[in-house]
């Protein structure tokens, strides 16, 4: 396994561990900011300034419990959740607090802020997908309110899940656009809910990446349901639309083809990986959370592609299942959750399945587990 190393292109030096920290559940990589505050490109002053502001903005993490409504009913007990979005949007009106004025609810029409709008339709295809696909009632699984804070920060570059709400930068104009235009960015972000509602991952090395590679899953998932795309026809591209022109990439990331969504000048080139045999040793990005989750991201597409149709009724339902199945630790690596994906399609579809050969298969493939369907 090869160790991330400071050449020029791809370094992620210069980040330190606060910085580092701050970047937890954000959908811009720490290195990537890094990378942008540092350039000395005059046509890019303001937003090198704008992402030095980025990493240095306070980010609060505010883990909320699951609430429920309880009753019941001849002796047994009932949980009440209707399988409706309840969602509010807040305008933290380019300052950086939390939540905002709220400017928008669940029965307000359209309010013509294209952020705000942007940021409620999101909301609402992620809970679609989460309940339709997964019979999930919202990211809690009890129809708990779907929270989000547009406008946060002047220029600021980024997107993120606090643990209570999603909060929406409107990026810098130069290098990054507004964030709330991309279904993948708000339903990977709402999805590290969904991770944590489940007993999560800690979010450093390999379980971090997979924290990182199964919301980039939920996110192509909700934008594929929306678009109502076949695995052939998807992009399998990740906060596709967040950059301007000025930057050389189609997205953050390609669950298809990692380490190819970009390559520009200041920016440097995608780093994921897409096999065990490169997967990066490093300390930044909190041991590689963005840069290895492209494993187990080719993990996932390999197996969409093999069972075909859409991607989230059997690749995405085994996925589903495997995350909430309660088989897998906090500090589960790249193996255990193969093992796990293993064991919910054998449990959903049998042993001798396409779908059980098939995810050991895709593992197999990326250099998690063995190829020998007997081991």
């Amino acid at each position: 396994m090869p160790v991330w190393t400071s050449a020029p292109r791809a370094s992620l030096s210069g980040m330190d561990a606060e910085n580092t920290a701050r970047a937890a559940h954000a959908i811009v990589p720490p290195y990537l900011l890094a990378r942008l505050a540092a350039t000395q490109e005059p046509r890019l002053a303001a937003a090198s300034e704008a992402a030095r502001a980025t990493l240095a903005a306070p980010r609060t993490y505010r883990p909320v419990r699951a609430q429920f409504d309880l009753s019941v009913d001849g002796g047994a007990l009932v949980v009440e959740a209707s399988p409706s979005p309840d969602r509010t949007i807040s305008d933290a009106g380019t300052r950086e607090v939390l939540p905002g004025v709220r400017v928008r609810g669940e029965d307000d029409p359209p309010t013509g802020d294209e952020a705000v709008d942007e940021a409620f339709d999101g909301l609402g295809a992620t809970f679609a997908l989460l309940w339709d696909a997964f019979e999930r009632v919202s990211i809690d699984g009890a129809g708990g309110s779907l929270l989000a804070t547009v406008h946060y920060g002047d220029r600021y570059d980024n997107a993120f899940w606090n643990g209570e709400r999603m909060v929406f930068g409107d990026g810098d104009g130069e290098v990054f656009t507004g964030f709330t235009g991309s279904i993948t960015v708000i339903a990977h972000e709402l999805a590290h809910g969904v991770i944590e509602s489940a007993g999560g991952l800690v979010y450093s090395g390999q379980s971090g990446a997979l924290n990182e590679s199964i919301a980039d899953v939920f996110g192509a998932l909700a934008d594929q349901r929306q678009l109502g795309q076949t695995v052939d026809e998807a992009s399998w591209l990740i906060g596709a639309g967040i950059f301007t022109d000025a930057v050389e990439g189609r997205a953050l990331r390609s669950m298809s083809e990692p380490g190819t969504a970009y390559d520009d000048d200041v920016l440097g080139k995608d780093p994921q990986p897409s096999h065990m045999r490169d997967f990066v040793v490093t300390t930044s990005d909190n041991g590689g959370v963005h840069i290895n989750s492209g494993i187990p991201n080719k993990a996932f597409h390999l197996l969409a592609t093999a069972l075909g149709g859409h991607a989230w009724e059997r690749a995405g339902g085994i996925w589903y299942r495997a995350l909430t199945s309660g088989d897998l630790e906090p500090t589960s690596d790249f193996a255990a959750f193969a093992g796990a994906t293993a064991a919910a399609a054998r449990r959903e579809y049998g042993e001798d399945s396409e779908e059980h050969a098939a995810v050991r298969s895709a593992w197999a493939a990326v250099g998690v587990i063995d190829d020998d369907p007997t081991a």
